[in-house]
């Protein structure tokens, strides 16, 4: 009965952060470009207390075995990159990837972090024009170089291709290549990826290096829509369901828990 104390304890504890994760894609469900996050589980050790043993000849043994866990544990947190719906928002600086594509964006100290969050802000310097995050990292170009517009053109004025190259309507009317191309990135793992907080994915050993989109001849190439957003792509409904299927698994771990006290009082109230 001890045994059953301690399963049934894995249990609540697994729960317990299943439901923090649930929480987690609830309290992000108006995030731009969040990925909801699974809680994955594997079982523990197993004490085997007879073994499957048959004797063909004879027609004699024990057919399976006998075995009693010890509980579950919390091994991952997968997180699911499916591509959350796509709201217009008719802002220049707001942009949304359509494929497995990243941004990269510039943290400092030679920190390159990646995101699907294309809601960009403006940040002006002497030598032109940036978009960067709402933490100010700035959007990083092909060379891996801060995107910058030159001062005299307007950022209103400049539109993104598909491919994320930069161009501009001259005063004759006649378009204008920029020279810069946002830089995007795939990746061979991206449940390898870390979540750092603030939107922003850092690479990993299990993520292997990002795989920059103008430099290779990918099966399938991310395309950039401008003036339109990513949402996320946590479905409310289904997580409420889940958060109830969690709600339920706790309070029977905990009702296990409640029986198993009930038992050993009894055992030993038998020397009485």
């Amino acid at each position: 009965m001890m045994r059953s104390l301690w399963t049934a304890a894995s249990g609540m504890i697994s729960q317990q952060q299943n439901v923090d994760t649930i929480s987690n894609n609830l309290a992000n469900v108006s995030t731009f470009g969040y990925k909801k996050e699974r809680m994955e589980f594997k079982t523990l050790l197993y004490e085997t207390m007879a073994r499957a043993d048959l004797d063909p000849a004879n027609r004699t043994g024990r057919p399976v075995n006998l075995q009693i866990g010890h509980g579950v544990r919390p091994v991952a947190t997968a997180r699911i990159y499916a591509a959350g719906n796509f709201e217009r928002t008719d802002n220049t600086q707001d942009f949304a990837i359509e494929g497995d594509g990243f941004f990269a964006v510039d943290r400092g100290n030679g920190q390159i972090m990646y995101t699907r969050d294309g809601a960009f802000k403006v940040s002006t310097s002497e030598e032109g024009s940036m978009l960067v995050t709402a933490e100010g990292y700035p959007l990083l170009d092909t060379e891996g170089n801060p995107a910058v517009i030159p001062p005299e053109i307007a950022i209103k004025d400049v539109s993104v291709a598909e491919d994320g190259t930069l161009s501009y309507m001259d005063a004759e009317g006649v378009r204008q290549d920029l020279d810069v191309r946002f830089r995007l990135v795939q990746f061979s793992n991206p449940q390898g990826l870390e979540a750092i907080g603030s939107n922003l994915l850092a690479v990993t050993a299990s993520s292997g290096a990002p795989l920059i989109e103008s430099e290779l001849e990918l099966a399938h190439p991310s395309r950039i829509h401008q003036g339109v957003l990513e949402m996320s792509n946590v479905q409310v409904a289904e997580e409420m369901v889940n958060l109830i299927v969690a709600q339920r698994a706790y309070d029977l771990n905990s009702k296990a828990i409640t029986t198993s006290d009930e038992m050993l009082q009894t055992a030993n109230s038998l020397k009485r």
